[in-house]
């Protein structure tokens, strides 16, 4: 037989392709028929009430840890209350929100509320005076209208019409308000209250037919378990502001919660984790049919901190107290004490194993939104404010131990010198020891150890009009006075370091008398307590640099520890931290021990300026008073190491308008008598011993 020729093979080449392509025609059309003619009904009703979204799960948030392991602020599993858009009425929208808000009061439970007019109980207020022109203007809302007419002008936005009652007005126009401002579609809800109480979720769920959108979502949520501990530390976490949104948006949703303050704001970053995703398949009506991951979350870093939490609670109590104490005249004289703060440190590693502030706050509130009258409070008292690291103060004749240290390593005065005080420093402006002006005599021929017992100005004027201010401030800084810390934490002040260039920022001109009053901590010397607390660590520690650090570690969630040097590079990046390379200068022993001697007579020595509360105390004790004016304050501080023999901490306080600095002393002795382990209830306080008033010493 012929073989076919090249024609006949391409022409059945061609038919085969025909053939196929008319088969494969021929099924499709067929499929098309069966989905839009034969079932075209009914797919067309699964189509119209199924969606499908994507939605966030949210990462479980890193724990924060005090040096043992416990928790300071933990990820607990929360329900949270969602909401979706429907298309119910306006009407049904606004009972739903009612029943929801009333629900989370009754059972003590908190709801964003962002809106700015209160009323109490029938009086309408603006709330803050602060944004209320951008309110205005973005609102449309005329400068005369007064805070009633505004209210009602967002009762007519909303469409409120079958609520009369003023109060339920306030919740659902409170509410409104969010969705408004946040945001919400039909697949990606906005989030009305989280960590609500199990009975808000039952009694939510078992309405739900009444509360279209309304979805109860169980989430991972961030609790304080420890209340108002380390809260100063610790920072809190809240909503994300319009500002913090719009500058972040490849990471955050608009209702997500950041850390604002402490430990929560610095470490942000590593204390997310990485959200997940999941497919959510949902009728119109926001009722959930299935989900399923396509994105595990990874969970967040823990920050393990140095503090120990039970230190940290005597601390804080001994502050407090000691406040209360002042502010009531179990001293002698009441003085109103304002606040205060407390740092103790240990001398060998710098780690911060206590950090106190007071007032402090509760981390809690800020989770759903701060009460306005709470906030108030707060604003007050200055309590979001934290002492030990942003408050400044003149540091008085705590400040002495620079200034010996200074003059001994010059070499304008030596150990065994004596300068004789006769009350009043014949040099500049003629100051007068604080001895002087409390008794018109001076505490005559005294050496650099008897000076600091005896907290002697004249003593220091002189040894600083012989060495000037330029080796005075030199010796200061060493110690850290007048710089930050470095410490992990946000907003640290930097304080000011009495010295001819700051003189000169400030357009004055350096003067003799500015040299006499720094050499007793006064001057443009003001410090924060966490900086003097540093600087008697060195101090106890023989003139060997301390750096101060709050941070043990951070450990990853598989468990892996992040490298410290890694850390630091982040925090000094996130904080614009420059590298502090000062190196350890070698002291003259014999000056120190001068020094340091001095501190113990000022706790163990009779005539010492804290005797009185160190002389039955079973560890020996170096240590220094202070007391400065401020205005019409007088703040009191006392700085001591322990034990004397061979240091381990160092603690400072601080109280605004103290008083006297002695009265403080008993703040550090409760402190470490707790460290040490020693029962209190053994050291007896004598409450009839008298204080020797200081003017500033």
């Amino acid at each position: 037989m012929a073989k076919k020729t090249e024609v006949e093979r391409t022409n059945f080449r061609f038919n085969l392709i025909t053939t196929f392509v008319y088969i494969v025609g021929a099924i499709l059309i067929i499929q098309l028929f069966n989905l839009q003619i034969v079932h075209g009904k009914e797919y067309r009703e699964t189509s119209n009430v199924r969606l499908s979204k994507e939605a966030t799960i949210e990462a479980a948030r890193g724990k924060i840890l005090d040096r043992t392991g416990k928790i300071l602020a933990d990820t607990q599993m929360g329900f949270n209350v969602d909401l979706y858009k429907t298309k119910a009425s306006e009407d049904d929208i606004n009972n739903a929100l009612l029943i929801v808000a009333q629900t989370l009061e009754s059972n003590g439970d908190k709801y964003i509320d962002d809106f700015p007019i209160s009323i109490d109980p029938f009086n309408f207020e603006f709330d803050s005076e602060e944004k209320l022109d951008k309110w205005r203007y973005e609102y449309s809302i005329s400068e005369k209208a007064t805070p009633e007419e505004a209210f009602y002008k967002f009762k007519d936005k909303y469409g409120i019409s079958e609520i009369e009652d003023v109060g339920d007005l306030r919740k659902v126009i409170g509410l409104r308000y969010t969705i408004e401002k946040t945001g919400y579609t039909s697949t990606t809800p906005i989030q009305l209250a989280q960590n609500v109480s199990r009975s808000s979720m039952l009694q939510i769920s078992e309405r739900g037919n009444e509360l279209p959108g309304i979805n109860i979502e169980v989430e991972s949520n961030r609790v304080y378990s420890q209340g108002e501990l380390a809260s100063h530390i610790i920072g809190y976490i809240s909503r994300i502001n319009e500002e913090e949104y719009s500058n972040n948006k490849d990471k955050y949703e608009a209702d997500d919660y950041i850390g604002k303050t402490g430990i929560e704001y610095l470490f942000e970053d590593y204390l997310r984790g990485e959200n997940g995703l999941k497919q959510i398949d949902m009728t119109v009506d926001g009722t959930s049919s299935g989900e399923y991951t396509t994105k595990d979350a990874i969970g967040g870093a823990n920050v393990v901190l140095t503090i120990d939490a039970n230190l940290q609670a005597i601390t804080e109590a001994a502050l407090e107290n000691n406040i209360n104490k002042i502010r009531s005249g179990g001293f002698d004289k009441a003085y109103d004490a304002q606040g205060g703060a407390a740092v103790v440190i240990n001398i060998k590693t710098g780690e911060i194993l206590a950090m106190a502030s007071f007032p402090d706050y509760e981390p809690g509130q800020f989770l759903n939104g701060i009460s306005t009258d709470k906030w108030n409070e707060y604003q007050n008292n200055s309590a979001i404010l934290n002492r030990a690291i942003q408050g400044t103060y003149a540091p008085g004749s705590i400040f002495k131990m620079a200034t010996a240290i200074a003059g001994l390593e010059s070499g304008v005065i030596t150990t065994d010198e004596y300068i004789n005080d006769t009350g009043v420093y014949p040099r500049a402006h003629h100051p007068e020891c604080w001895y002087y002006t409390s008794y018109h005599v001076g505490h005559g021929y005294l050496n650099v150890s008897g000076a600091i017992q005896h907290s002697c100005n004249y003593f220091f004027y002189e040894t600083a009009e012989r060495m000037g201010i330029d080796k005075l401030s030199a010796y200061a800084s060493y110690f850290g006075l007048g710089r930050k810390t470095g410490i992990e934490l946000p907003n640290e002040s930097s304080g000011s370091l009495a010295s001819v260039e700051t003189a000169q920022r400030k357009g004055e001109e350096w003067t003799e008398g500015g040299t006499l009053s720094a050499a007793i901590g006064q001057s443009y010397n003001d410090f924060t307590p966490l900086q003097v607390a540093k600087y008697i660590a060195m101090v106890a520690n023989r003139g060997q640099v301390v750096k101060p650090t709050i941070i043990q570690n951070v450990v990853n969630s598989e468990g892996n520890q992040i490298p410290k040097e890694e850390v630091n590079e982040f925090v000094s990046k996130k904080l614009g931290l420059d590298d502090d390379f000062t190196e350890s200068i070698n002291m003259s022993e014999e000056n120190i021990n001068a020094v340091l001697e001095g501190m113990r007579s000022v706790t163990d020595d009779v005539g010492g300026t804290a005797y009185s509360t160190f002389k039955d105390f079973d560890i020996t004790v170096g240590g220094k008073t202070g007391s400065t004016e401020a205005g019409n304050y007088t703040n009191a501080w006392f700085a001591g190491f322990a034990p004397f023999d061979n240091p381990e901490i160092a603690v400072v306080v601080l109280v605004e308008n103290g008083g006297h600095g002695s009265y403080t002393a008993e703040v550090v002795r409760d402190i470490i008598g707790e460290y040490f382990g020693m029962n209190m209830e053994e050291i007896r306080e004598n409450m009839s011993a008298t204080y020797e008033t200081e003017s500033i010493r």
